[in-house]
């Protein structure tokens, strides 16, 4: 019998931390998952604990290597895919000062608004980030500002990625996706930008070093490689952020290949060569390897947008049972047009004070009419980021869609309708962690590069639009981004 060849993605998230075995073709061969824990201390505030994450992220590679039944020999390598934008300040030894603060705190909105009347553009122009509170760079001037003793205590600033390698490995490396979107990397030179730090009032030396996504970290710690069931031969690949990974392992690579990827937030991306970043600040870019960046906007309100009004009705069903209803309800909701900036948003407002609102409601309408509404608002949403991000890239010539509101066929189809495009989706919702696994394979040398990922892809579906409804969704798209327009005046 000929000996499996098996590697490891792992994907740590907002929600969750998953270790995800697949063989060579990207067949999942076995996953396990370990929830985290947001904490809110006060309004705005979104906190989560890196000791627990780290500790979460080995053990979900130990449950993992136990239900693959994965043989010491069999294993090649681990590739990481982590959340963007998270902040963590620890001391001379390693050691957290305060909890890490994630992309959906939004204490700094004060210090966005400052610092992008004074010289936001030109900032934005050099590290392709956009000058949002979801930034480390943001995050920072605001502890900067208020004088917080963990930013004044710190020893080093780190991403939660950094801070589980260095926990590993003992080496402070950061990837280039990762550096890109703390906001403080100068994406020309993919290096730390010594302007932007000194405005955050930080030093290099607090800061790690920067590396391409296949660079190779070896000899882990014993103890932690006894914990994770693995040898401490396995080589372990840096990887880069959840959403070029997310790309990556959907096969949108090519230029006109086009990702959605929907879990409680959501982005529209695109791989681009070079560094090409859009002068109106309407989408990111961040850098992936020495000459690819990925273009694209991201949202505060994919699945969570219907997780809240889920509990705003108090309904007790599953989230399947609360779409269903919305199936038989058509096109348009009856009229009635949501905006889905329930969480602040990001693309395309760029405002945390920004507010959901349910325009169009009357006396008849029904809970499956607002469910209704909440999908095409999310949808109408990333389609709007996505004519942003054309102005960059170019139409798409391929969409493909992942995360997990990507398991609602209905909402696939409301996607394929308004798009008015087929809509790509893979039999399996790990493209963060398939995307993480291919990139250590290509820092190992076993496979020859990114874009043969192609060859060696799950089987997709294709589904395809429905035209008259396309031709429906454009007329109430108007009507979408003129009230969108209109009502951006009070979010403040």
């Amino acid at each position: 019998m000929m000996k499996r060849e098996l590697v490891i993605g792992l994907d740590i998230g907002t929600t969750s931390v998953k270790a995800v075995i697949f063989d060579m073709n990207g067949k999942l061969i076995a996953e396990a998952e370990k929830m985290i824990t947001t904490y809110y201390p006060y309004p705005e505030w979104a906190e989560q604990n890196p000791l627990e994450i780290e500790r979460s992220s080995v053990l979900a590679i130990r449950d993992v290597t136990k239900k693959g039944n994965v043989q010491e020999d069999e294993l090649l390598t681990i590739g990481i895919s982590c959340a963007m934008h998270s902040l963590i300040c620890t001391n001379e030894n390693y050691e957290p000062l305060s909890e890490m603060i994630i992309w959906s705190d939004g204490r700094s909105s004060e210090q966005a608004e400052k610092i992008m009347r004074r010289n936001g553009k030109e900032i934005f122009l050099k590290t392709g980030t956009p000058i949002h509170p979801m930034t480390p760079f943001v995050k920072l001037l605001w502890m900067r500002e208020n004088q917080f003793g963990a930013y004044q205590n710190a020893a080093y600033f780190m991403t939660m990625k950094e801070f589980l390698l260095q926990k590993w490995f003992g080496e402070r490396v950061i990837d280039y996706a990762m550096a890109s979107s703390t906001g403080l990397m100068n994406i020309k030179t993919l290096d730390w930008d010594d302007e932007v730090l000194e405005i955050a009032g930080i030093k290099r030396t607090q800061l790690s070093k920067i590396a391409p996504p296949t660079e190779v970290l070896i000899n882990i710690r014993a103890d932690i490689a006894k914990e994770m069931g693995i040898s401490t031969s396995v080589p372990f690949v840096l990887g880069s952020a959840d959403g070029q990974l997310a790309n990556l392992g959907s096969g949108a690579i090519s230029p006109g290949e086009v990702n959605v990827s929907v879990g409680t937030s959501g982005a529209i991306r695109q791989f681009i060569k070079g560094t090409n970043v859009n002068e109106r600040l309407e989408t990111f870019t961040y850098a992936f390897t020495d000459d690819t960046s990925i273009v694209g906007g991201p949202t505060n309100n994919g699945g969570i947008a219907l997780q809240w009004f889920k509990e705003l009705i108090e309904f007790e069903g599953t989230h399947d049972e609360l779409v269903a209803g919305a199936e038989q309800v058509e096109v348009g909701a009856d009229g009635i047009i949501f905006l889905p900036y329930v969480n602040g948003e990001r693309a395309p407002l760029w405002n945390q004070r920004a507010k959901g609102n349910f325009y169009g409601l009357s006396i008849g309408h029904k809970k499956e009419y607002l469910v209704r509404a909440v999908l095409e608002g999310i949808t109408f949403n990333i389609y709007q980021i996505g004519k942003s991000l054309e102005a960059v890239a170019g139409p798409p010539k391929k969409i493909s869609v992942n995360g997990g509101l990507s398991q609602s066929p209905l909402w696939v189809q409301i996607m394929a309708d308004v798009f008015g495009k087929d809509i790509h989706l893979s039999d399996t919702h790990h493209n963060a962690a398939w995307g993480a696994a291919w990139t250590a394979l290509v820092g190992i040398k076993k496979v020859d590069s990114f874009e043969a990922i192609k060859n060696h892809m799950p089987i997709e579906k294709v589904i395809q639009p429905n035209i008259d409804n396309h031709q429906e969704y454009k007329k109430i798209y108007e009507k979408y981004e003129k009230i969108a327009k209109d009502l951006s005046i009070y979010f403040t």
